[in-house]
């Protein structure tokens, strides 16, 4: 099924990059990392308040390592970046049933990330985009899920290879979520101490006085 963004033709404003990564931080579990093939890492926050059922997808495909090695097929400059495809066609998702959409006045801006979809509301389901500008995608607002917003990092997806799609792709290298780091971290400073022998050994030369008393003492 087709899975490519729909636009409208004439739609897509190329603008220049501006910064708002001004997104409050989230919950650990609402916290998203994920490394890319730029060489960086972009820190994500999901948004469940306002689409619950696209952030419970993404924490499960992502815990799953669904996303990891999938290429960002299909980059547009001054518009967005589109990745979460496995075929890397455009054209592909997961096994999971398709999403009912969850359509808010988030608005769309630098670093806020949509799910894609056919011309069908309810068609969501892997895919989704990041938007470079604060304008370029603002037309999509109320008609495709907003689900998280780049915190940190936006500078990597600005980065991208561009195309449709690009001649050498990057792609995400890994995502983690916040909680699963902060439970690592728990397990490791609950594991128990390995004991160590704390026996004292007295010097060679106290050994030997001591061994010399009991032998005189038995003497005695």
């Amino acid at each position: 099924m087709l899975k490519h963004l729909i636009l409208l033709a004439g739609s897509i404003l190329l603008m220049s990059a501006t910064t708002t990564d001004d997104a409050q931080a989230a919950s650990p579990e609402n916290t998203m990392y994920m490394t890319l093939s730029t060489g960086g890492t972009i820190t994500i926050e999901m948004l469940p308040d306002i689409a619950p059922g696209h952030v419970e997808r993404i924490k499960k495909l992502a815990r799953d390592g669904f996303y990891d090695g999938i290429v960002f097929h299909r980059v547009i400059e001054g518009f967005m970046a589109q990745t979460g495809d496995p075929t890397g066609t455009g054209m592909g998702g997961s096994d999971e049933p398709n999403l009912k959409a969850e359509f808010t006045d988030y608005p769309y801006k630098r670093g806020t990330i949509g799910m894609a979809r056919t011309q069908s509301p309810d068609s969501a389901n892997s895919q989704f985009f990041f938007c470079f500008t604060d304008t370029g995608c603002s037309f999509l607002t109320g008609q495709y899920t907003v689900w998280g917003q780049v915190t940190e990092g936006m500078e990597e997806i600005d980065k991208i290879a561009l195309g449709e799609p690009p001649a050498e792709p990057d792609k995400i290298e890994k995502i983690t979520i916040g909680s699963d780091i902060t439970e690592d971290i728990s397990a490791q400073a609950e594991e128990p101490a390995v004991a160590e022998d704390t026996e004292i050994e007295p010097a060679s030369g106290e050994a030997e006085n001591a061994a010399d008393n009991a032998e005189e003492a038995a003497a005695e």
